[in-house]
């Protein structure tokens, strides 16, 4: 056999042996991939600190008779004034629950000052009382607890706001997956104008989501990996968003590449080898940024590192195997109706981006001063973010535990409406329970279960749940009782925040770091990572700036997220660096090749902003589909990101890295080899033509 009979034997085969292999790993997948949604929980300590008080509690309640407690309150409301017969309702509905579930002790109405409202504080301990248990519990007295002749009746609590945010997290699922699908699909037809070429990026990026779950829950059994509604959430949106950018840029490079090449094969070839190291180092840098969250103490925050980089890594790995693959065994017909024919060269146009680059070329220090000057007057809006949202202020839409929390903090403003929840050893639990009713700012405190060593009190603050007297009175609860735990909802919130304030200051750094290490390594070069990544931190600040500056006047959040600063850096951080890394690839190639530093800078942005631009929408547009999830910490997280993608994208990456590249000239490649004034008798290479 000769070798061109060798060498065209083995351009049918590889991409057939590639599908075969796709095939066989997703066969492996299916039944793992199946079940994940069997492991994903959204438990009160799958989203707390690690190491906070109120996690100690929530983890001991579980081993308590009964395991973890319901605690539900049940509002009874009648604008005019209560009734006798609303009263005998009221007790009658109690009554019933009462007999159809084992509650601890019998519950007591309190009526308010104004006659208006009368709450019941149910807690059930009946065995086993687990998410599922929990939730069909709060279903049950809903059931019973129903709206009579004018009279309201809300059930809320701490385990009703529980079941809610349950229901939201358990229904991202399905509609998350449908609207991402959606939105790619429709972005990719406008960005392609084909009827066939925006499908196979498509099903490509579902084939590497349904991988990513299948390993998502092989981590789940083998090391615990947390798995929650929020972290398989965002990895299935890094999946999507993620791997579009990845078959962007090869898609482009493989367009431009068919001109040059007879076959596909080989053009597919030379795509890969021009933007294969492009992508990798994109995905590397995502991949540390994301795993840098498990230096975190937050749980939420460290189960979903491991997650998004499994997204990440098993979308790149299906942009630079199966993708080639489909794209080889469907030729250039793929292309259809703007097929690039061999040997033809691309309709030389004014683009966008060249007019662009030749403004940003002209006066780069003028663009570099007004771009900074904007950004930081963007992020002064930060300074209007609100403070900590409330737990039952974080559902866009109000369900019926909100609905009572709001109508109890009207009724009652005098005293909490939630218990702060205290477990002390056995042993010290009459001197807890003495020391407690002495703190000031306690209202009442109760004995409460028993078991393992462990007893718990049930307090209730004299002040409105989640305030500054609630606050204060845990802080000194917790001063005051050593060798004990005080938890529940509002310490939650508290640990929340604190813990989130740790881990900027933890994470911060490392994410810097190691983003800046994959930077140097691949760019070879210090300059230059540097201006990327305080590009990325610059866009950071302004879309957190413009949040601030809509979150409350136009969507109506009445607080922000603790974990958003975190989460959003280390998302735009990692994200952002991808445009900069194909940026400066390209320019980089260009530079090799010859091209003088601005020369190279430009043609570089002429080559690849139509494909950053596509790429930067397509993201943003991805998790732009959180602000619709129900939730006020996805919807910030969503609008938050996609802001910053899309400043990140036809700002910073069009305009200020260019003209700082522009500016330093060979200085941007100090200290590497690109730095130093090049040989004149070297020959230089034409500039790489605008795809």
């Amino acid at each position: 056999m000769g070798a061109a009979e060798t060498t065209s034997t083995r351009r049918r085969a590889v991409p057939w042996l590639l599908l075969a292999l796709w095939a066989g790993v997703l066969a492996v997948a299916s039944p793992f991939a199946a079940k994940l949604a069997d492991v994903q929980h959204n438990r009160v300590t799958d989203y707390l600190p690690a190491s906070a008080d109120s996690t100690e509690v929530a983890k001991i309640q579980d081993r308590l008779p009964g395991g973890e407690t319901t605690e539900l309150v049940l509002v009874y409301h009648r604008d005019g004034g209560l009734t006798a017969a609303d009263r005998a309702t009221a007790g009658g509905q109690v009554a019933t629950i009462a007999r159809q579930h084992t509650l601890a002790g019998t519950p007591r109405g309190i009526p308010s000052k104004d006659g208006t409202t009368l709450m019941y504080p149910v807690t059930s301990n009946e065995p086993g009382t687990d998410e599922k248990k929990r939730d069909a519990l709060v279903e049950d007295v809903r059931r019973v607890a129903r709206d009579r002749g004018g009279l309201t009746v809300d059930v809320g609590g701490p385990s009703a706001l529980a079941t809610d945010a349950g229901e939201v997290y358990q229904s991202l699922g399905g509609p998350l997956l449908y609207t991402t699908v959606g939105v790619v699909a429709v972005l990719l037809i406008l960005i392609y104008r084909s009827p066939l070429l925006w499908l196979v990026p498509l099903v490509v990026a579902g084939t590497a989501d349904f991988l990513s779950m299948g390993v998502a829950y092989g981590l789940n059994q083998t090391f615990g990996t947390t798995v929650s509604g929020q972290s398989s959430g965002v990895m299935t949106i890094l999946v999507f968003g993620a791997g579009t950018d990845y078959a962007l840029l090869l898609v482009s490079r493989y367009r431009e590449e068919l001109r040059r090449h007879e076959r596909p094969y080989d053009a597919m070839r030379s795509a890969l080898r021009g933007c294969g190291p492009a992508v990798l180092a994109s995905s590397g840098t995502v991949a540390a940024g994301l795993l840098c969250l498990l230096a975190a103490d937050l749980n939420s925050s460290r189960g979903m590192g491991p997650l998004g980089t499994v997204g990440v890594l098993c979308a790149l790995t299906a942009m630079l195997t199966l993708l080639p693959a489909v794209l080889v065994l469907l030729g250039r017909r793929v292309f259809w109706p703007l097929v690039p024919a061999y040997g033809s060269s691309p309709r030389a146009r004014r683009s966008l981006f060249a007019a662009m680059g030749t403004s940003a070329g002209r006066r780069p220090r003028t663009v570099l001063a007004a771009g900074a000057v904007l950004l930081g007057a963007l992020a002064l809006g930060a300074l209007n973010l609100s403070g900590t949202v409330k737990q039952q202020d974080t559902f866009v839409d109000k369900p019926d535990s909100v609905t009572a929390m709001q109508t109890l903090a009207r009724a009652y403003p005098e005293r909490s409406a939630q218990p702060v929840d205290v477990i002390t050893p056995t042993g010290r639990a009459d001197a807890t329970l003495t020391a407690v009713r002495a703190t000031r700012g306690v209202a009442s405190a109760e004995r409460g279960r028993s078991g393992g060593g462990w007893t718990e009190i049930s307090v209730i603050a004299a002040a409105p749940p989640q305030s500054a007297g609630e606050t204060a009175t845990i802080k000194e609860l917790r001063h005051t009782l050593k060798g004990s735990y005080v938890g529940g909802p509002s310490a939650q919130q508290i640990d929340l925040e604190d813990t989130n304030a740790r881990d900027r200051l933890v994470v911060v750094p490392i994410v810097l770091a190691s983003v800046l290490l994959v930077l140097v390594a691949l760019l070879r070069s210090l300059v230059a990572p540097l201006i990327l990544v305080a590009a990325v931190v610059a866009v950071w600040g302004a879309a957190l700036g413009i949040g601030g500056l809509v979150f409350g006047p136009l969507f109506g959040f009445q607080g922000t997220d603790p974990g958003l600063g975190l989460l959003s850096f280390v998302f735009l951080v990692a994200l952002g660096v991808d445009y900069g890394i194909f940026l400066m690839h390209r320019m980089r190639e260009e530079s090799l090749g010859g091209a003088e530093p601005a020369a190279a800078a430009l043609t570089a942005l002429r080559t690849t902003g139509g494909v950053i631009a596509s790429a930067g929408l397509v993201l943003a547009a991805t998790f732009a589909v959180l602000t619709n999830m129900g939730l006020v910490q996805l919807a910030e997280l969503g609008f938050v990101i996609s802001v910053g993608v899309l400043l990140d994208t036809f700002l910073v990456r069009t305009y200020l890295v260019t003209s700082a590249s522009v500016a330093l000239g060979r200085w941007v490649w100090w200290p590497g080899g690109l730095s130093r004034t090049p040989d004149p008798q070297r020959p230089r290479r034409a500039p790489e033509p605008v795809s």
